[in-house]
């Protein structure tokens, strides 16, 4: 029996009852197959039983390709090194099994689970003196001063979205009914449907990185991929160079078509759905009027694409990385999905405060109930007691690039294979971000 591993991953045998001295593996193009060519040297032999005997003749013997699984995380050297490959500051190790949520939950200190209406305040004034200066930047910037103006108003109304972010998980305000209005009411600028939006994202955090269920990300399935010849360009260029958008495709695709809800969510759907329609029949109409067509563009459909990016941002950035696992319901775990398999991220200062730290997503999928105010105490908390587990990143390029570039169709053996080694004669928009993009970390 000979054994040899291939640069690509997979370990290749072959067995054959001839002399073997020397061997070169060759991968026979688009087939997957390995062959070793074995040639002769100066004669070797064995009586050993099982060993491989003589031969002057060149033989060529196909040879098994059996995909070999990632290195497990156990090793503080490997996780060291996948660290540095993927842009990371640390990739936990793995939590045991026998670690519940309810241990977890039970060492944050009760002070962070508390609501405090003035701190609740104090972010939306924060949220809504923002917009306001965005809005007032891009009426005065001159046109080459505009990305600016839309990169801080877009910021700055994705403020208004972790506002109800908040309102949705009931860590807004002590008064349920006041949270439902400033929820769906700091939605509205957004265009986005606020019960539509909640009943989605309570799924989300009920099945975190399970496979079918989990409603916000989910890798490619190659069987779908290979079934839509049509649709790969279109798949390709979501999950790669546009990725940073596509939660407008999420936007549109999730929260408008009543099919998705429940019997029992049907009501206070419509009831979303028609302050969305309210919104943009009177508020478009009088932005322009009052602006033009030029104006509706620059004082709203710019920054709400703004958003966009950070709603993609920071939702593929905390749960999307090569060594983080989408699992099947019979083998998911509530506790490695929600502290393994989240990420903390830091960003520039002024983006956490205009965004109101939803970055320290760590302990948001812990607890929800932490009001956005808490979430840096209580992700202090996981550190001290929970911080050998945690996967955390300051936010650089290389994140960025192994997410864009890697992270595409689902395997159960490597988690994700990437697009230019599934169709690499289609993948040009992957093999281009991977010459383009910046490597830093």
């Amino acid at each position: 029996m000979a054994c040899s591993v291939a640069d690509s991953g997979f370990l290749v045998l072959a067995s054959k009852k001839r002399s073997v001295h020397s061997t070169r593996i060759e991968q026979i193009a688009s087939t997957g197959t390995y062959c070793l060519k074995w040639e002769s040297l100066p004669q070797i032999s064995s009586k050993q039983k099982g060993c491989l005997i003589y031969s002057r003749k060149k033989n060529v013997i196909q040879a098994v390709a059996v995909p070999i699984a990632p290195a497990p995380l156990d090793s503080a050297e490997e996780r060291k090194r996948l660290s540095e490959k993927y842009g990371f500051r640390q990739i936990g190790e793995p939590l045991p099994d026998n670690v519940t949520m309810r241990d977890i939950t039970e060492s944050l200190p009760k002070k962070v689970f508390e609501i405090d209406d003035g701190k609740a305040l104090k972010s939306v004034l924060i949220s809504v003196t923002s917009y306001t200066l965005g809005l007032f930047m891009i009426a005065k910037a001159p046109w080459y001063l505009l990305p600016l103006a839309w990169a801080w108003t877009g910021t700055a109304v994705t403020g208004f979205f972790v506002i109800g972010h908040d309102c949705a998980h009931k860590s807004f305000s002590k008064n349920k009914l006041l949270e439902d209005i400033v929820g769906t009411l700091a939605f509205l600028p957004l265009i986005y449907p606020y019960e539509p939006w909640r009943f989605k994202h309570d799924r989300h955090h009920a099945k975190t990185n399970m496979l079918h269920e989990d409603t916000a990300w989910q890798p490619v399935w190659k069987e779908e991929f290979d079934s839509v010849p049509a649709l790969r360009k279109a798949i390709i260029l979501g999950y790669g160079p546009i990725r940073p958008w596509m939660s407008v495709a999420h936007w549109w695709l999730c929260h408008f078509n009543l099919s998705k809800f429940r019997p029992n969510e049907i009501d206070r759907v419509k009831i979303s759905l028609g302050c969305v329609f309210a919104f943009m029949a009177i508020g478009w109409p009088l932005i322009i009027w009052k602006t033009g067509i030029i104006g509706w563009i620059k004082f709203w459909l710019m920054p709400w694409l703004g958003y966009h990016f950070w709603m993609s941002t920071f939702t593929m950035v905390h749960h999307t990385a090569p060594h983080i696992p989408f699992k099947t319901s019979d083998e998911w775990n509530a506790a490695q999905a929600q502290l393994n398999g989240t990420v903390h991220c830091d960003y520039p200062s002024w983006i956490e405060v205009l965004c109101h730290d939803i970055n320290v997503h760590i302990p948001h999928h812990i607890s929800p109930r932490i009001p956005s105010y808490n979430l840096r105490a209580a992700h202090q908390s996981l550190q001290e007691n929970w911080g050998k587990y945690l996967n955390e990143a300051s936010w650089n390029w290389r994140l960025m690039k192994t997410i864009l570039t890697v992270c595409h169709v689902y395997d159960k053996e490597r988690n994700y294979v990437a697009f230019d080694e599934v169709v690499p004669e289609e993948a040009q928009p992957i093999t281009f971000l991977k010459k383009v993009m910046p490597d830093y970390a």
